[in-house]
């Protein structure tokens, strides 16, 4: 065997190698056969002491009712876990994320991509993965009047997220609901609201069966936002006015309650 044939024979291996461990990743975490193992990483997004001091007082138990949400709404399509979520918060991280292309260039998100898994490897500080962990990179900022944070992502592959949120206690309910739906991305849902943030209709709505521009108490995670008295998109307080609706459970792996939900249709 010459050298460029033992090459692509070594390429070759080392793909089916990452392709077999994302499978192994997915079947983990999307088979609901225990709680979700969830690593969470503060990062200063800013440079700013309010992001210092919200991390320095950051714990387990500020992150319950993303678990509680969670429980109640598999409990919902028959997967009943207490806890649904085992939260573990690790020191903070000096270095930020590598930023995604600006531009939505296919090929320069899949290579941005590519480098963001890389890099989370190396902050692991171990030679081994750890299967089945996601992943949670929170970026805290100090909050400023008119300024909207950056846009958080959710990866499937390598079950990573990367999510802006506020330093402060009084947006902490709102940063959970971002947080939970960036988390349900690394377990395959899609986002479910259209240009400027409505929700996009049927899916991205609590109740569907209702008509399109009745006002919601509820939001549908994936949409992130309820329609209020006026037909306008409004972020929900918190996770107790959201829910997991039946596509997004089927995209995470609750398929039996998707096919209840329509096989009568």
């Amino acid at each position: 065997m010459n050298f460029r044939r033992f090459r692509i024979l070594l390429l070759l291996g080392v793909l089916a190698g990452v392709i077999g461990f994302t499978w192994l990743e997915q079947f983990m975490v999307r088979g609901w056969r225990g709680p979700l193992d969830i690593a969470v990483i503060p990062i200063n997004g800013d440079g700013s002491a309010e992001a210092t001091e919200a991390i320095r007082a950051m714990q387990e138990q500020d992150f319950l009712d993303i678990g509680v949400f969670l429980e109640r709404e598999v409990a919902r399509y028959g997967v009943k876990h207490a806890p649904a979520m085992q939260v573990t918060v690790l020191p903070e991280l000096k270095q930020k994320p590598p930023a995604p292309p600006r531009d939505g260039s296919v090929l320069k998100t899949m290579l941005w991509s590519l480098k963001l898994r890389g890099w989370v490897y190396r902050q692991s500080d171990g030679w081994l993965p750890q299967p089945g962990r996601i992943k949670l990179f929170l970026l805290y900022h100090a909050p400023e009047d008119g300024v909207a944070l950056e846009h958080s992502l959710g990866l499937q592959k390598g079950l990573i997220g990367v999510v802006h949120v506020f330093a402060d206690r009084a947006q902490a309910a709102q940063n959970n609901i971002v947080i939970a739906h960036e988390l349900l991305h690394t377990l395959g849902a899609t986002d479910k609201y259209e240009a400027g943030g409505m929700p996009r209709y049927p899916q991205g709505y609590a109740e569907p069966e209702l008509p399109q521009s009745a006002q919601r108490r509820e939001a549908e995670i994936m949409a992130g936002r309820l329609v209020g008295a006026n037909g306008e998109p409004v972020m929900p307080p918190g996770l107790e006015r959201c829910v997991v609706g039946p596509l997004t459970a089927y995209e995470i792996g609750l398929d039996d309650a998707f096919k209840r939900r329509y096989a009568a249709r």
